[in-house]
């Protein structure tokens, strides 16, 4: 029994006194329809029982014990998921990987410079031994030997774009900076009365033209009364763009005081009131979205270190040059360094250039060479960021761990999910147990195990429907993953063929695009498909999403979009970082759930509002827990805990307010109920239902009402956005661009998200999604494929088509999986 991992009575969340085997030193998939239990029996249970057994090991206490029986042959375990917790802008490639660091100091040993004075290259080694220390500060110095200037000798924290020795003083090392349309907001032909600043609207409007003129009046300026603003002089545009404080009025009337009133005209400029609102908001608001646009950094063009250490090189290339290439492109230049140094300059490096050539190799083995260094890490999907983390264990030698991912292939092309399979083979042969949270079909087929949760979602699932292999899975008859293998599947024949003029796409150049030129047909069903890195999101996303913004980069012109009202993007990232978002919160269901039990007699007779439904202000919440459920325990050196609230139990709200009920449930019951469940609660409420109707269409029927969204997959959280969107549609026609869509989903929710995404293209809508999937690739009207490879390899339309003209290209990868 040593070799087995023993799992008795666990019920935690939705999991119906599971009891379950699994074999140890395996890879190890668990399957099973979305919201079935898989993460709750691999996460919930295995992983956190696995995390309390050692930290109480070592004498520590805090993480709670999983509702489980007994779970018996436990390992060390360690859980990779797709969550990026790293929101920084900061954060890159090659800081995540550490690779930033070791680079910085291959910089600063080997680094060649030119004297500013005369010219003179100089090699580090060379002047090593002429260093001057100032006495009362850490600054070194040294000195040009062929015209003896002296300069601060560069080291590691100059070659960081997070210090101010080594960013650029203009962009503060974000190699970008942010500006104002001027010409959307002002309008030079128009006068203040005519609209010619665009946001002032309304009464808001006139009271700031009110409150302009009275400046006007106050620095005795010309009279403006329906004068062009282009005619405005140097001080009246001075005071509309800057305001009455600022430093261009003062300096302009130095002998005037600013004005102290509003009435005397205490103006604050149409452009500071601006970027103060753009600060309040943190750059995210409708307003931001459109008058601000980032621009490339004008002094240092987007390298992000200032002219000094930009400038210096190892090996004939600069730091900015290096990090802009491809990981295999990085690879080459580290072995052609290594290859052409002398002796005494490469001990010098040697620990460093060996990290880098580890860590390089490792992540191009898991498919990732496209990547480069200085790519933002929020720019990661989950999958990218998951396999990075994946890539620092393929050298480890532990064994005898329990490794648990969720949904590794995630954004992974069929082409590359043979590499990653061979990998996590590779980890199980060093004596570990590999255990998968997977939809894929090729990853069943590899796998030495299968547990198949079931039959259904939340309340439905929860216990064991089939193990063993893949082929055992078929013959079992209460298998769910059986059941769809076992059906027929449905071949299509009718595509859609497109109504007038597609969307057209001309030369874009973005990322790695080549040029690209492409045409997505209207009125279809459309997926981008293509190998990692090919290019799929920098078409959709940064070409096509970007189209109708003011001032656009990196393509000449996209076509056809005039035939849409608007254009509706639902990506991967998160809804929200905060947790008091929940299911019903987000999709605006909770205030009509609010609303139905403040109308109760009992809430009446206690003058309860919906105001004292919300677990969100104060008044029937529970004040301890502020309407969570638990409190938040600080653990020190790891992450915090949640205990439940021990005032309320968890149930969130007083004793008094729990005892009004709707149908016998409690506004926490509601809270803990599914969607699905909550169909018959609320029956006969025609708002509510349409709404819980319509979440159980796209496959999202098992979620709590009160689930945090930030417990959701992206793929989940893509659903929910959509189920949003439409329920604002009316009758607008729409081009919806979505990412992935199918993350996360089970082959048989995977068949109900496609009927919803007929259903809006048969409304006379248009979808395109950047997708992997086959099942959905087979379904679409037309496929336009990137490739061949990834990164500099990819960005070329390799085939654009039908499914059937797809698989019959030679040239496709796609085809060929097909």
């Amino acid at each position: 029994m040593h070799n087995i991992m023993t799992v008795k009575g666990a019920r935690e969340n939705n999991l119906k006194n599971l009891s379950v085997f699994i074999p140890k030193n395996k890879l190890i998939v668990v399957t099973g329809p979305s919201g079935s239990g898989k993460s709750t029996l691999a996460l919930d249970t295995l992983f956190n029982e696995c995390q309390r057994q050692y930290l109480e090991s070592m004498g520590m206490q805090g993480i709670n014990k999983p509702k489980v029986d007994s779970i018996s042959g436990l390992s060390p375990a360690i859980s990779i998921n797709q969550h990026i917790t790293n929101r920084n802008p900061r954060s890159t490639v090659g800081t995540m990987t550490d690779m930033y660091t070791s680079l910085r100091m291959v910089f600063e040993k080997l680094g060649e410079r030119a004297c500013p004075k005369c010219q003179h290259r100089m090699d580090p080694i060379a002047y090593e031994g002429e260093v001057e220390r100032e006495a009362d500060s850490f600054t070194e110095y040294i000195f040009c030997p062929n015209c003896n200037e002296r300069m601060e000798k560069l080291t590691r924290t100059h070659f960081s774009y997070n210090t101010t020795e080594g960013a650029c003083p203009t962009c503060k090392g974000l190699g970008e900076t942010v500006a104002i349309h001027l010409p959307s907001v002002f309008h030079e032909d128009l006068s203040l009365e005519d609209g010619a600043v665009d946001i002032f609207a309304g009464r808001y409007g006139e009271y700031q033209i009110a409150v302009l003129k009275a400046a006007f009046r106050y620095y005795q300026l010309p009279d403006a009364d329906n004068v062009a603003i282009k005619h405005f002089n140097e001080g009246q545009k001075a005071i509309l763009h800057h305001g009455v404080e600022s430093n261009e009025v003062k300096q302009l009337f130095p002998n005037v005081k600013p004005p102290k009133t509003v009435e005397k005209g205490k103006f604050p400029g149409v452009l500071t009131s601006m970027w103060r609102r753009y600060a309040e908001h943190d750059g995210s608001s409708a307003e931001a979205d459109a008058y601000f646009y980032s621009q490339t950094c004008p002094d240092c063009h987007g390298d992000r270190l200032n002219e000094v250490s930009r400038a210096v090189t190892v090996g004939g290339w600069t730091i900015p040059q290096l990090v802009v290439h491809s990981l295999e492109e990085m690879e080459a230049w580290i072995h052609n360094l290594e290859t052409s140094l002398e002796q005494t300059s490469y001990q010098l490096v040697e620990t460093f250039i060996q990290d880098i050539k580890t860590k390089l190799s490792r992540i191009i083995k898991i498919g990732l060479g496209y990547l480069t260094l200085d790519r933002q890490v929020i720019t990661l999907s989950g999958g990218e960021a998951q396999r990075i983390r994946l890539s620092a264990l393929l050298d480890s030698a532990l064994t005898g761990v329990l490794y648990i991912m969720d949904e590794p292939t995630v954004g992974l092309h069929p082409k590359d999910t043979a590499g990653l399979i061979s990998i996590l083979k590779h980890l199980r042969d060093l004596g570990n147990t590999v255990l998968l949270i997977e939809h894929d079909v090729d990853v069943m087929k590899e796998a030495d195990h299968i547990i198949d949760i079931g039959p259904g979602a939340g309340k439905l699932g929860g216990t064991v429907v089939g193990q063993g292999s893949l082929q055992e899975l078929i013959s079992e008859e209460t298998s769910v993953t059986g059941q769809y293998l076992r059906a027929e599947k449905p071949e299509k024949v009718n595509y859609r063929t497109g109504k007038e003029e597609g969307i057209t796409i001309y030369h874009a150049i973005v990322n790695n695009l080549q040029d690209v030129t492409v045409t997505f047909p209207k009125g279809c069903l459309t997926a981008v498909t293509g190998v990692s890195g090919s290019g799929k999101s920098s078409l959709l996303f940064d070409v096509l999403a970007k189209a109708n913004e003011t001032i656009y980069e990196g393509f000449e012109k996209v076509t056809g979009l005039e035939a849409y009202d608007q254009m509706i993007i639902v990506g991967q990232s998160p809804l929200s970082r905060m947790k008091r978002s929940n299911t019903a919160t987000y999709i605006d269901l909770f205030t009509a759930v609010r609303l139905l039990f403040a109308k109760l007699p009992e809430a009446k007779e206690k003058n309860f509002s919906s105001k004292h439904f919300s677990f969100n202000t104060a008044g029937g919440r529970c004040e301890n827990c502020q309407g969570l459920g638990y409190v938040t325990t600080n653990m020190l050196f790891f992450p915090d805990l949640e205990v439940v609230c021990p005032e309320c139990q968890g149930r969130r709200f007083k004793k008094e307010v729990l005892e009004v009920k709707y149908q016998g449930y409690s506004i926490n019951d509601i809270l803990e109920s599914s969607v699905h469940e909550c169909l018959s609660i609320f029956e006969g409420e025609k708002k509510i239902q349409t709404i819980l109707k319509l979440l159980t269409e796209i496959g999202l029927g098992y979620l709590k009402m009160g689930q945090s969204l930030t417990t959701l997959s992206g793929g989940e959280g893509q659903r929910l956005k959509l189920a949003k969107e439409l329920m604002k549609q009316g009758k607008k026609t729409s081009l919806y661009l979505l990412d992935e869509p199918t993350t996360g989903l089970h082959p048989n929710d995977t068949i109900q998200l496609l009927k919803l995404l007929n259903r809006l293209v048969d409304a006379g809508n248009t979808v395109i999604m950047v997708e992997h999937n086959s099942q959905v690739i087979e379904a679409a009207d037309w496929v336009v494929d990137l490739g061949p490879e990834g990164g500099a390899k990819g960005g070329i339309v390799i085939a654009e088509g039908t499914p059937e003209m797809i698989k019959a290209n030679k040239d496709s990868f796609t085809g060929q999986y097909l």
